[in-house]
């Protein structure tokens, strides 16, 4: 499955809303770690069809990094049946993810 680009405006709908585990991964595009991170979440969203898989551009969703309290990118939050139940800050490798969204 696709990732889906995420912001205020669809971040209920796509996420709270969303009956199952959805990842959603806090980034920017002048991170560095972000980058290196990007090919892992991409190949999670590839791997596990169904698990719902989203971006938030900190920068463009201000108001989205605040009210989930991101001081630090990247941070990959997994809700599931839009409860927020694991949180990860910092670059992680793809079998780091998968124990986090296990």
């Amino acid at each position: 499955m696709a990732e889906v680009v995420l912001n205020q405006d669809n971040f209920k709908a796509e996420v709270l809303d969303h009956k199952g585990v959805v990842l959603v991964d806090f980034w920017a595009v002048w991170c560095g770690p972000c980058k290196m991170l990007s090919p892992a979440v991409s190949a999670i969203a590839e791997k596990h069809p169904e698990i719902k898989v989203g971006k938030v551009n900190v920068d463009e969703n201000m108001e989205l990094a605040e009210a989930f309290r991101i001081s630090s990118i990247p941070t990959l939050i997994v809700f599931k049946d839009g409860q927020m139940l694991r949180q990860s800050i910092g670059l992680i490798s793809e079998r780091e993810i998968e124990s986090l969204i296990a």
